[in-house]
C-alpha cells in the first residue's frame, strides 16, 4: 500500500526533482497561510521572558486597556477596563489577542513597577479668599493619607532605577496652582496602586471634605482625573 501511494504521487506530482519544488513551495504557502499563528508562538515565549506580562497585570494592548487573565501559547485575554481617567471598573467584556503583538506590535504593561498611578484631587477656591493656608492643610493631608503608598512606590522605583542605571522619581504629592476668571483650582497629585485607587480617593476625598467642614472653608470639589505612573494626564 505504501508503494501503491508513493508511485501515484509520483505520477501525480512527477519526478523527485519536481516533487522537492512543489514541497518547497507548499511549505512556503503553509507558513504564510499559518503566519499569524507561528509569531503568535513565538510571542509566547517573549511574554514569558523578564519583560514580559502576566496574569493579574494591568495593560494596553493595541489601544485596548484591562487586566490580564489569562495567557495561553497563542491568546492573550483581558477583562477590559474603562478609561484610565475614570473609575478604571471592568467593563465585563473579555477581549483576546494573538500573541503576536509581543513580537511585531507594541504593547504597554503598567504593574512593571508595582501597578502605580497618579491621580488626583482638584479642589476651586474661590475669588477673594487666600488660597495658601488652605493649599498647605490639603497637602498635609493628602501626604499622610497616602505615606504608606509613597514609601513603597519610592522603594520600588529605587530597585529598578538601580538595576537599569536610570534617575529614580519621588512619589512624594505634588501641587499645581491653576488661576481661573473666579478663582484658582489647586491639584494635588498623589500616588496609589491601580487596584486601590477607589479606596484611596475615597480615603483623600473624605479627609479634605472633613477639613473644608472643620475649617467653614468654602472650597468646592473639582473634575478629577488619573493617569498611570510617570504617564501625564
Amino acid at each position: 500500500q505504501v508503494a501503491t501511494v508513493v508511485v501515484i504521487l509520483i505520477i501525480i506530482l512527477g519526478p523527485p526533482s519536481q516533487l522537492s519544488t512543489v514541497l518547497g513551495l507548499a511549505g512556503a504557502g503553509l507558513t504564510v497561510v499559518l503566519k499569524d499563528f507561528i509569531v503568535s508562538f513565538l510571542g509566547w515565549f517573549a511574554l514569558m521572558g523578564r519583560q514580559g506580562i502576566r496574569v493579574g497585570d494591568w495593560v494596553e494592548i493595541n489601544g485596548v486597556r484591562g487586566e490580564v487573565i489569562e495567557i495561553t501559547l497563542l491568546r492573550t485575554i483581558l477583562l477590559e477596563t474603562d478609561n484610565w481617567t475614570e473609575a478604571g471598573q471592568p467593563t465585563g467584556r473579555q477581549v483576546a489577542f494573538l500573541n503576536q503583538y509581543a513580537v511585531d506590535g507594541t504593547y504597554f504593561n503598567f504593574s512593571t513597577s508595582g501597578q502605580w498611578l497618579w491621580d488626583e484631587l482638584p479642589v476651586f477656591i474661590p475669588r477673594g479668599q487666600d488660597p495658601y493656608p488652605l493649599i498647605e492643610k490639603i497637602r498635609n493631608i493628602v501626604a499622610k493619607e497616602t505615606e504608606g503608598n509613597m514609601k513603597q512606590a519610592e522603594h520600588e522605583w529605587q530597585r529598578v532605577s538601580r538595576r537599569y542605571g536610570v534617575r529614580s522619581y519621588t512619589a512624594e504629592p505634588t501641587l499645581n496652582v491653576r488661576p481661573t476668571d473666579s478663582g484658582v483650582v489647586v491639584v494635588v497629585r498623589y500616588i496609589t496602586r491601580a487596584q486601590e485607587r477607589a479606596e484611596t480617593r475615597f480615603r483623600v476625598n473624605h479627609a479634605v471634605v472633613k477639613l473644608l467642614h472643620q475649617g467653614g472653608e468654602t472650597a468646592q470639589p473639582a473634575k478629577r482625573v488619573s493617569a498611570p505612573a510617570g504617564v501625564k494626564p
